[in-house]
């Protein structure tokens, strides 16, 4: 499984990947293979501002359904679009182009609170 350092991670398996005051945001691998085969995401949340641990949308897999969870407040600015088409990507490239949502921060400091790669390893025992 792949935990990259540069990003935080939370315990309801999300990812953030800050880059100034604005974050990319996706679910872990260890949560894609979790879930298994993706083959919808459901996120209808654009220009609205999302509090922290709120649900932002949803991710459908071939055996349940699931809630995101925002991890930091923020405005989600943009959706990709690409998952339209290719939900699969969340599985083959979660932290690349699997990504879900772009959000302005509100608060840059409440991604101090999120976990590291390590914690996060801990946390699902890898």
């Amino acid at each position: 499984m792949n935990f990259p350092s540069e990003l935080k991670y939370t315990k309801d398996h999300e990812w953030v990947r800050v880059e100034g005051n604005e974050a990319f945001i996706g679910v872990t691998d260890f949560a894609q293979r979790e879930l298994g085969d993706i083959v919808y995401v459901d996120i209808n949340t654009v220009g609205s501002e999302v509090a922290k641990e709120e649900v932002f949308g949803t991710v459908e897999a071939v055996k349940t359904v699931s809630d995101l969870y925002m991890p930091v407040t923020g405005t989600v600015l943009e959706v990709n679009a690409e998952l339209n088409d290719n939900p699969e990507l969340v599985n083959s490239d979660p932290y690349g182009d699997g990504w879900m949502v772009k959000v302005s921060l509100a608060d840059l400091s409440e991604v101090d609170g999120l976990l590291s790669a390590e914690a996060y390893q801990e946390l699902v025992g890898a």
